[in-house]
């Protein structure tokens, strides 16, 4: 394993900046997460560090050694994609030992490797089965294994498991963060997908239009967002706007057309002055039909319902908008069109923004 620096990452495809000056480092064992919509530059960062685009400046480090030009086969990294890239005419064996074929490995030693990679992924003896004999999971599992066999430092994942169903999507996640601690491996990872970020990251950078929104654990994001691109993009949240009014030690209060809101500003590098306009995220898990000590609260009508047997989800109409609330084991549903309802949450679940 070694750690992954990029540092001040461009790269342009003609007039299009698909990153602009994006610095990274991830720790040697690490399994890292780059997510973030459609066009936002993850892919494109991912095939930067794995030497399949050039940037068009900037330098990327595998431990101590410069790669930025380096060819793709001596970075001493592999890739798994989102397709498979097997080869069908080939057996699973022949697909695993290909990259070993090609480095001129001993055919004894190419046999034992292959076996070994095949446990690792939970395959054991199914080097001789043709690709068109295994399911879409046993496929995946087969892509791992090729790209284990080789013993890279880091493993490279571009949304491998987004042509899975949802079962086996859950399944391979805990498939892939195992084999990337057991084999002492430095991975990173790209997709859209927020619960597997949440689900499998170590950390995680969230991007967007070629640039870092932020980096940091899944509950570092989560829960202190630095600002609402990321409140929306991780989780679902409701977005209140307002002005500050006062900040009190570690808290503000804001003024929203639903009444005072006391919060948190989560990015420590911002110092808001009273009045000035700010946003207030609050996650629909942290609103509660029922008062605790020092709660804020809201109030508006129900307007909509979702039952989901476990949860149920309430749309409630209130002066600062539509706000969605999550209530967990309900046993006691209310009907949208009552009276107006009082809604709750901790000061620590606000989340103060930047307008």
């Amino acid at each position: 394993m070694e750690p992954i620096r990029a540092e001040s990452i461009t790269k342009s495809f003609g007039s299009i900046q698909a990153l602009d000056g994006i610095s990274v480092e991830i720790a040697a064992g690490e399994l890292f997460f780059l997510l973030g919509a459609s066009g936002c530059g993850k892919t494109t960062l991912l095939r930067c560090i794995a030497g399949l685009e050039t940037p068009t400046s900037g330098s990327i480090f595998f431990g101590d050694k410069e790669v930025t030009r380096m060819p793709p086969h001596k970075r001493e990294a592999a890739m798994v994609f989102q397709s498979y890239a097997l080869w069908p005419h080939l057996s699973v064996g022949q697909n695993i030992a290909f990259g070993l074929q090609e480095r001129k490995v001993p055919k004894a030693e190419i046999k034992r490797r292959v076996a070994e990679a095949l446990e690792m992924v939970k395959l054991p003896g199914f080097e001789d089965r043709s690709i068109d004999q295994m399911s879409g999971g046993q496929q995946q599992r087969v892509s791992l294994a090729r790209a284990l066999v080789v013993r890279p430092r880091c493993l490279l994942l571009d949304e491998p498991l987004s042509n899975l169903d949802a079962q086996l999507r859950v399944e391979m996640r805990r498939e892939i963060r195992r084999i990337v601690k057991e084999n002492g491996l430095t991975g990173i990872y790209v997709t859209h997908d927020q619960e597997e970020a949440l689900a499998m990251a170590d950390r995680m950078a969230i991007l967007s239009h070629g640039k870092i929104g932020q980096v940091g654990t899944p509950e570092e994001i989560y829960r202190s967002p630095l600002n609402a691109y990321v409140a929306n993009f991780i989780g679902e949240t409701n977005i209140l706007t307002g002005d500050l009014l006062e900040i009190r030690d570690r808290f503000a209060v804001v003024s929203t057309a639903a009444g005072p809101v006391v919060g948190k500003i989560s990015d420590p590098s911002w110092h808001p002055v009273s009045g000035e306009p700010v946003r207030v995220s609050i996650r629909p898990e942290a609103l509660r039909l029922k008062q605790l000590e020092n709660d804020n609260q809201l109030s508006g009508n129900i307007v909509d319902r979702t039952y989901l047997g476990q949860r149920i989800q309430y749309w409630i109409e209130s002066p600062a908008g539509r706000i969605q609330t999550v209530e967990l084991n309900p046993h006691q549903l209310l009907e949208p069109g009552g009276p107006p309802v009082p809604i709750f949450c901790r000061h620590e679940d606000v989340v103060i923004l930047k307008p």
